[in-house]
Parts: C-alpha cells; structure tokens; sequence
C-alpha cells in the first residue's frame, strides 16, 4: 500500500465510520488517558467501549471478534472491582511493580493465550463460523490478543509493567492492520501506543510517590 493509498483508505474509511462506532473509539481512546491519569474510570469506559464493539462485530457478522472481545469486558470488571476495594487498613490497591513470580504469571498468560488463540483462530472458529472470514494472519492476531490479555490482567492488578504489554500489542497491530487495509485503525492503534508511553512513565512517578488514586 502506498502513501497515497493509504491516506485515500484512511480518509474513506473515517467517513463511512458510524456514529456508534465513533462512540467506540471515544471510550476506548478515554480508557487509556484515564488510565494514564491513574483515574478508576478507565474501567466504566472500557467497558462502554467492549460492549459497542462487541454489538459492531456481531452486526457484521465477526462473532469470533466478538467472542475474544468478552475477555476485555471480564477484565475490566475485575479490575473495577479490584481498584475500588479497601484493604484492612482503608486503602486502595497501590501502584506496585511486577515480582518475578508476577513476571512468570505474565508469561504464562501470554504463551498460553497465544496458543490457545491461535489455534481457535485457525482450527476451531472457521468450523464454527463457516462462511466467515476469520484470519489469514492468525500467528499475529493471536499473538495481539495475548499480550493485550496480559496487559489487561496487569493494570487490574495495577502493576506498572501493564503498559509494557499493552503497548507490545499496539505497535504490533500497527502494520497488521495496515496489511488488512484498515489505515484508521492502525492510526488509532499508533495513537493508543503514544499514549501509552506517557502512561508508563507517568505510572513510574506514581510508584516513586504512591499518590493515591481517584475513585
């Protein structure tokens, strides 16, 4: 795709965006200032956002998207709930850096998501969902899901590092949604990833002063 192939495709597929769609990228881009900010209503938001995109993927007839969509929904009522819970001593949960046992429980995550994603891409949704295309970049669609996963998994427990895995996703999804021939996603996706720098740096001077977060 050229330059100029891109920026045609990017400005005709911004126009053809519906007004649903828009309100799914308004939460999803408010989710992740929110959550740079440290704010507990980057969950309400990505929640709005799953469940509209959950509704656009079905209506087009993605239910597999759809599907690997709920994990995001769960995530984020885990981490609502895990954010807004005092502790004994009337605290909330703080801004920590991952363990080695968390680093291994983030590996996990993602290995397994990884292959287990990979082979419901490839094996089990093209059965079920016959007559829809599913992936033909299924290694890398996979591998985007799984460290979003763990990225997901991190920031409810509120560990600094979830911005290392998240933004491994984005970048990621950046040139495979250029390669489907959606330039205004992997805009937004570059977006997301920009924002996701700042977030981790921001995130670092919250862990150094422990400033407690709005709920």
């Amino acid at each position: 795709m050229s330059i100029n192939d891109f920026f045609n495709a990017f400005i005709t597929q911004a126009k053809a965006t519906s007004l649903l769609e828009w309100l799914g990228i308004f939460f999803a881009i408010a989710e992740v200032l929110l959550a740079r900010s440290n704010k507990v209503l980057l969950y309400p938001a990505g929640i709005i956002s799953t469940i509209i995109y959950a509704y656009l993927f079905i209506a087009i007839g993605l239910y597999a998207d759809a599907i690997l969509n709920t994990y995001y929904f769960i995530m984020s009522v885990y981490g609502w709930l895990l954010w807004v819970k005092r502790r004994g001593n009337g605290t909330h949960l703080p801004i920590t850096r991952n363990s080695k046992k968390d680093w291994l429980i983030t590996a996990a995550i993602v290995l397994s998501a990884w292959l287990i994603l990979y082979l419901l891409l490839i094996k089990v949704f093209p059965a079920v969902f016959a007559g829809y295309k599913i992936s033909d970049v299924a290694f890398w669609d996979a591998f985007i899901s799984a460290t979003a996963w763990a990225g997901m998994w991190l920031l409810a427990k509120r560990k600094v590092e979830n911005w290392l895995l998240l933004n491994l996703s984005n970048i990621v999804a950046v040139p495979i949604l250029v390669y489907k021939g959606m330039p205004f996603s992997a805009v937004l996706y570059l977006f997301l990833f920009i924002v996701a720098i700042f977030g981790y740096f921001e995130w670092q001077k919250l862990y150094h002063t422990q400033k407690p977060a709005s709920v």
